[in-house]
């Protein structure tokens, strides 16, 4: 059966209201840009044997060029980086039940941080979906992940304003009528790449124009240091995080704010937690340094 005549068998389901149906998405085939200043993006998924940079190890990096405007329109597609590489323990059954990676799939496979920097060289933008999970990964791996913009499409985008319940990308991608092959990198990308082409529910802007509103504003971390014990929870609350590792940064709690709420989350900290005026630390990062273990 044709194409043509499924998508009509799937409309006309459709249009009685008692069914969706879900389409495929294929990995997109190659279809370099015409547009004139068009800038060239890089989605970038990473599969590993664990949660932390320092003791864990990539096992697979996918790498799907994309062109984009600047005013956020996904306009073309280039050859994807795949590839597969051994860690030097055997890879948890965890990872495995997850990837369907195992060590058998990854024996004698290795990645050139060379060959990737090569590959990453010629962009403006570097996008994940969980950036501060990638991001410290990747630039462990290969410095040329260090020179560029990132973005993260999992949390610069407020997706429960558009009126999603989750930032999952395969919650996305099932609310946005599609379904794709999980866990596996390269999809994990095409799948990302189509939602930021895609028009938001809401506000109709694109994914891809959120993200990079977002992308491009500064956000300030700011550190509560040795802030009374007894306030814990209200920063908490508040969404402030604990750093407790021995990482060259504060021992204390922090939080991530936009430009415009910086001097409103200052002001609560020597009102509400310090009950003084003091010198609070706040680091302006933009999108060259944030999700980066250098923050």
């Amino acid at each position: 059966m044709s194409d043509a005549n499924l998508e009509q068998m799937a409309a006309e389901l459709e249009a009685t209201g008692r069914y969706r149906v879900l389409r495929r998405l294929d990995p997109p085939a190659p279809s370099p840009t015409t547009e004139s200043g068009a800038r060239l993006g890089i989605f970038v998924d990473l599969e590993t044997t664990g949660l932390d940079p320092a003791r864990d190890e990539i096992i697979e990096i996918a790498m799907v060029p994309f062109s984009y405007t600047v005013d956020g329109r996904i306009c073309g597609f280039g050859e994807p980086f795949n590839q597969l590489r051994q860690p030097s323990s055997p890879i948890p059954p965890e990872v495995t039940a997850l990837t369907g990676i195992d060590d058998a799939v990854v024996e004698g496979k290795t990645i050139d941080p060379a060959e990737v920097a090569h590959f990453v060289a010629p962009a403006a933008l570097v996008v994940a979906h969980n950036a501060s999970f990638d991001r410290r990964f990747a630039e462990r791996f290969c410095d040329v992940f260090t020179t560029k913009a990132w973005a993260c499409s999992m949390s610069e985008i407020d997706w429960s304003a558009e009126g999603f319940e989750s930032s999952k990308l395969a919650y996305l991608a099932l609310a946005q009528g599609f379904f794709y092959e999980r866990h596996r990198a390269v999809h994990d990308c095409a799948a990302a790449i189509e939602l930021l082409a895609r028009p938001l529910p809401r506000s109709g802007l694109t994914g891809m124009q959120r993200l990079l509103a977002s992308a491009r504003a500064p956000t300030w971390r700011i550190w509560a240091e040795h802030s009374p014990f007894d306030f814990k929870d209200i920063l908490k609350a508040r969404g402030y995080r604990w750093n407790g590792e021995e990482n060259g940064k504060p021992r204390s709690w922090w939080i991530d704010v936009r430009d415009n709420q910086k001097d409103a989350e200052i002001a609560f900290l020597c009102r509400e937690i310090y009950q003084r005026e003091t010198l609070i630390n706040a680091r302006r990062m933009t999108a060259y340094d944030r999700f980066s273990d250098r923050c």
